[in-house]
């Protein structure tokens, strides 16, 4: 199923991915903004089969972050109940691809019980899956995240000169969670907008032009022959 421009020894094994341009779309097309998202959930899926079908492990998408409680009210609960819904509708489907569902992000008052047991109910209903790993990240904020795992660490009563990167990295959200090799932007913004800060330090970074409602499993396998043609150093000299 691999695209023959794609090395199949490069492929990458975490995928992360900012969603944008759902409003200017729908502006675009004369609808309302719900239409957008509406239209987005139709490119995540049609993506995500994509990266299932060529062997990413991990996929993570920035569905609803801590900035986004600012957003006009009504916008605020559709896209809670938008959420509520698609786990309705979808999980079953990506039970029987063999997908496991992950959550990101903090678990506080401001999401409602209803969308909590739902998200419950879908890891439950996935974590014996083997296949790819699709993290959702809801109520999540880079800093957030942060923030918590510094909690955690204090509360836990660890020294300081005892935390490292690797005691920091335990206390994140998800520690099992490889950082991404990838991550992508569409809709023409050049900001990572406050998105996995810990995990992206060594990613590279990939910005399409394309609106979110557009965005295919074409413009993905693009993006990871960009990536592909990349030299990763991670620090060090190119050759060593």
């Amino acid at each position: 199923m691999l695209p023959a421009d794609l090395d199949p020894s490069r492929i990458p094994r975490h995928i992360a991915c900012v969603m944008d341009g759902n409003g200017r779309w729908a502006k675009q097309q004369g609808l309302s903004r719900t239409e957008g998202h509406k239209a987005g959930e139709r490119a995540l899926f049609d993506v995500l089969e994509g990266a299932d079908e060529i062997g990413i492990d991990w996929f993570t998408v920035y569905a609803f972050s801590t900035e986004n409680w600012r957003r006009p009210k009504d916008e605020v609960r559709f896209l809670i109940n938008f959420n509520e819904q698609i786990l309705l509708e979808r999980r079953d489907e990506l039970n029987e691809r063999n997908v496991r569902i992950l959550f990101s992000g903090r678990r506080d008052w401001r999401v409602p019980k209803r969308l909590i047991r739902r998200m419950d109910e879908s890891l439950e209903l996935t974590q014996d899956n083997t296949g790819l790993t699709f993290t959702i990240a809801f109520n999540y904020g880079g800093r957030a995240e942060l923030v918590d795992a510094v909690r955690c660490i204090v509360e836990s009563g660890t020294p300081a000169e005892k935390v490292t990167e690797k005691v920091i990295a335990r206390h994140l959200y998800n520690p099992e969670m490889p950082d991404p090799d990838l991550m992508i932007r569409t809709s023409g913004e050049y900001r990572i907008s406050n998105f996995l800060l810990w995990e992206l330090a060594y990613s590279e970074l990939v910005f399409s032009e394309v609106l979110w409602p557009d965005f295919r499993r074409e413009h993905l396998y693009a993006a990871i022959k960009e990536y592909q043609d990349r030299d990763r150093r991670f620090g060090g000299v190119a050759g060593e």
